[in-house]
């Protein structure tokens, strides 16, 4: 499926050194934090799929969802401004919140914002998106919804060429990566590096660290978006699709998830979080984020500092990716919450 290019690719491969050393293990990190600006992250990857999709279908108006500081939102408002579309965002909230961060830069591109409460975000923000869609639709527009995270199996295209994207810069670079972990908010990203590394025998272990839900919940999700993103790939890649994987479709037993470092809750930090933030901080040089990557890798951290899962697997001198998916600008509505 042809998509648009707005993304800075490829994004560079980098070790952390001192982290490696205090671990035992060679950590690497894929910079897709550096994918752009008003759209960095990991998000503009599925969007450059989905909108073109929408475009296709003459859609001039996304409609999209999230958390207050949805890094997702952010960027389709963004590139929707960008390409001169209109945008809409449905932000869950628990109170009246302050124009700050990606919620800032919503209203600042002009997206059309509406709230919802958790309990109406958890169990109705389809049928709240269509409602809104509906009356778009009422003024003339024609309305493209895309689901929280652009995690659908068309936006699961994103993360499939991003593991393409990884092979190469191994033999690029003469390294081969054993694990590749990334932060799962809503599965998206995880079900492309997973279709990737299963299509192309890359033999890797694929392992997301849940930031909310649980093990199944995302096991669940990866199982559906996978599968169905086959459909939109290359005459070639659908060739080799049905070479390697016959009717069987990709190997469920290779999806893999730890739900152990959800914390309190999606978006919501514990100070050993934001304490492992700003160490990674001042040892690295690097800024993770309090609801993805922060989380993220204070999972694999303690996997491998306690002789857990990653340990085990890992051991001492084979070779991590981890993925940063972005998430700067969340980082600051929390910053009163970090201890100095």
């Amino acid at each position: 499926m042809k998509k648009f290019n707005f993304a800075n690719l490829p994004t560079r491969i980098e070790k952390l050194e001192r982290l490696s050393k205090e671990t035992g293990a060679n950590i690497y990190i894929k910079r897709d934090d550096q994918t752009g600006s008003e759209f960095s992250g990991n998000k503009i990857r599925k969007l450059e799929f989905s909108v073109k999709e929408a475009l296709e279908n003459g859609c001039n108006f996304l409609i999209t969802c999230g958390g207050i500081q949805s890094n997702h939102c952010r960027a389709t408002v963004a590139i929707a401004t960008k390409l001169g579309l209109r945008s809409a965002v449905l932000l869950r909230i628990s109170e009246q919140p302050p124009v700050k961060g990606n919620y800032f830069l919503d209203k600042l591109m002009g997206a059309d914002v509406r709230f919802c409460t958790r309990d109406e975000y958890s169990n109705s923000r389809m049928q709240i998106m269509e409602e809104m869609a509906a009356g778009y639709a009422a003024q003339g527009y024609k309305p493209y919804i895309i689901p929280e995270g652009a995690s659908n199996e068309v936006g699961t295209m994103g993360y499939f060429t991003a593991m393409k994207e990884i092979a190469l810069q191994e033999h690029e670079h003469g390294i081969k990566f054993d694990t590749v972990v990334c932060a799962t908010g809503s599965g998206g990203t995880y079900s492309g590096l997973y279709l990737g590394n299963e299509l192309f025998c890359l033999g890797k272990r694929v392992l997301g660290f849940c930031v909310c839900d649980n093990n199944q919940y995302f096991t669940d999700i990866a199982k559906k978006l996978a599968p169905g993103a086959i459909r939109y790939f290359s005459d070639e890649e659908k060739a080799l699709a049905t070479k390697v994987f016959g009717n069987e479709g990709p190997n469920p037993e290779h999806i893999e998830f730890c739900d152990g470092y959800v914390g309190i809750g999606y978006a919501l930090s514990r100070p050993e979080e934001l304490e492992f933030i700003k160490k990674i901080a001042r040892l690295e040089g690097l800024v993770l984020d309090p609801v993805y990557t922060g989380k993220a890798m204070y999972g694999v951290y303690n996997e491998l500092k306690e002789g857990g899962i990653l340990h085990d697997h890992v051991g001492t001198g084979k070779n991590i990716l981890f993925i940063h998916t972005g998430g700067l600008y969340g980082l600051f509505p929390v910053s009163e919450s970090f201890v100095w």
